[in-house]
């Protein structure tokens, strides 16, 4: 059996999978309500693909 790495996700990444403006994203990570990020040390932030399904499952529980 074969574990599969985690993907890392760019912004655009999400951004393009979940359909919202850019600047919407921005703000929910101003507001810390958005999925949780990883700053890489070239400044780039990336997004693990598990961490992006955990957070769109609290919304689903939350409606």
């Amino acid at each position: 059996m074969t574990v599969a790495r985690d993907e890392m996700l760019s912004i655009d990444q999400v951004i393009a999978e979940i359909g919202v403006p850019r600047a919407t994203f921005y703000r929910w990570r101003q507001l810390r309500k958005g999925p949780k990020a990883i700053r890489l040390p070239n400044g780039s932030v990336r997004i693990r693909r598990s961490e992006l399904e955990r957070w769109i499952e609290t919304l689903e529980e939350a409606a």
